[in-house]
């Protein structure tokens, strides 16, 4: 009987085994289809990872190579679009300099820095420093002709000048000679009074003083008392030609005319067509319309705006009364930010400045302004 019973159960053993044995393999290869499933599920994945972060490394280099073009201008991002090509002056009125600080500056410090306005209807400051006037031709050793030694300028127009002279040679122009330049108060007032003496057999009182305002300048108020205007004619000793040929339409007097501005001066007194075919007429502002080889010194940047804006001295100081904040830029790279701010006529005062720029240079404009030119 017990031998019956265990001959029947070695075969359930048997089954028993191989379908542990079917169990387990199909266990392990169902393993290995779930790990396979798991496997290329997880590629699939990290594929599209890889692929969303190549595209958004891709979206960053180029919103850096935006940010770096736009920040290569030198252009603050949040100022008005600026053109890419050319000249444009951005109105920046409503915007603040950048990274503000503030300076003490006097007025003796930064009076002669070029933009001192001197005309028939502003004379100059009554506190005027002329001690730091240098005589042309010692200053320079007399590389620069002058008509004597006492034809002088401050430094910073005689410097400029001097560049602009040596920029000419370099183009075979030369000859240019300084006749005249700084003139003081006395000297000024002498021209004055002798035009007063020779007008009085016709005129008496305010209308004689007028006459003689009508062809010379009052003491003050003529650009040679800036101490930062010249005039410009050839000369040449040895040769009668050279010295005889009218400046104004010669090379030399074209180049200088066309180029002037590119070393911070700009032809004082330009009327219609003259000195240039291009020129346009400023009599009705400046208040003078005799044609003189008059330049000024105004510094580069500013030399810069009114040349390309077409504007005197004085209508440039009116659009900054107007136009405070400013910046000017040549194929959409910022050249020269302007400001001003009134002060009055305290003898020092704190001007603002920004940290942004390479250097800057401020100016009395005798109205009651202060203008700092900011060069990037």
């Amino acid at each position: 009987m017990s031998k019956r019973k265990k001959s029947k159960a070695v075969p359930v053993v048997i089954v028993l085994t191989v379908l542990f044995a079917a169990a387990a393999v199909a266990c392990f290869y169902a393993g290995d289809w779930v790990a396979s499933r798991k496997e290329s599920a997880l590629t699939t994945v990290q594929n599209q990872v890889e692929a969303h972060n190549e595209e958004e490394r891709e979206k960053y280099a180029a919103a850096m190579a935006e940010f770096e073009k736009e920040t290569a201008s030198g252009a603050n991002l949040a100022w008005p679009a600026q053109k890419s090509e050319g000249w444009d002056l951005l109105d920046l009125t409503n915007y603040p300099l950048e990274s503000p600080s503030t300076v003490t500056m006097s007025r003796s410090q930064i009076m002669n820095n070029g933009l001192l306005l001197v005309n028939q209807w502003h004379s100059r400051p009554e506190d005027f420093d002329e001690s730091t006037l240098v005589g042309l031709g010692n200053y320079f050793n007399w590389a620069v002709q002058v008509a004597d030694a006492s034809v002088s300028l401050f430094p910073v127009a005689a410097d400029a000048l001097k560049a602009a002279i040596d920029d000419a040679a370099a183009e075979d122009l030369s000859h240019y000679m300084v006749p005249e330049a700084y003139r003081s108060w006395e000297t000024q007032n002498t021209y004055f009074q002798n035009r007063v003496e020779r007008l009085s057999s016709k005129y008496t009182g305010d209308a004689l003083i007028e006459a003689a305002k009508a062809e010379v300048n009052y003491p003050g108020t003529s650009e040679y008392n800036s101490g930062l205007s010249f005039r410009l004619q050839l000369y040449d000793r040895n040769d009668k030609e050279i010295t005889n040929t009218k400046y104004s339409t010669s090379s030399q007097g074209i180049w200088m005319n066309e180029n002037c501005w590119k070393y911070g001066f700009v032809f004082r007194f330009p009327l219609n067509s003259w000195p240039l075919a291009t020129s346009t007429d400023k009599s009705f502002v400046t208040g003078i319309s005799s044609q003189m080889n008059l330049y000024r010194y105004v510094g580069k940047g500013s030399a810069a705006v009114m040349h390309y804006m077409d504007f005197c001295l004085e209508e440039y100081i009116q659009y900054l009364e107007e136009h405070p904040h400013v910046a000017l830029f040549e194929d959409g790279q910022l050249k020269y930010e302007i400001y001003r701010q009134y002060v009055g006529e305290a003898a020092s005062f704190d001007v603002q400045v920004t940290g942004r720029a390479r250097s800057y240079v401020s100016s009395l404009d005798n109205m009651g302004g202060v203008i700092t030119v900011f060069e990037y």
